[in-house]
């Protein structure tokens, strides 16, 4: 099965936080930068570039997009409609498997590293409002 590569020009929206489809993405030339919006503000969490992915929770889960990704240059992008085509993907490169599951375990650690970052805050702000 050959994978259809999509060009996306310089600035464009790839996909929109907080907007629901199912499509993931690799990256086979250029960037994609990833952007998260709250309180009315735009903050750049990450640039991706060759062979990096995004999307993928949306294969999985009925659930609005948690970041935009936009193209940083043009761009040049596998779209992978379902689990389906991902799983046929992954039949004709096998070695991007282990790819998928080294990055999703560093972006899983690095959620893990914000998630207690913010909760000894939380329990600090918590101690200190009992000293007096």
């Amino acid at each position: 099965m050959g994978f259809k590569e999509t060009k996306v020009k310089n600035g464009k929206i790839i996909i929109n936080q907080g907007k629901v489809e199912h499509k993931m993405y690799i990256i086979t030339k250029g960037k994609v930068d990833i952007t998260l919006k709250a309180d009315n503000k735009e903050v750049k969490v990450a640039t991706l570039e060759k062979e990096d992915f995004f999307g993928e929770i949306s294969l999985y889960n009925d659930i609005p997009r948690s970041a935009t990704a936009r193209a940083s240059g043009d761009v040049m992008l596998i779209m992978i409609k379902n689990k389906e085509e991902l799983s046929a993907f992954l039949k004709v490169n096998p070695e991007y498997s282990i790819k998928m599951v080294q990055a999703l375990g560093g972006r899983l650690a690095r959620t893990n590293e914000l998630l207690v970052s913010k909760v000894k805050e939380e329990a600090h702000k918590e101690l200190s409002g009992f000293m007096w």
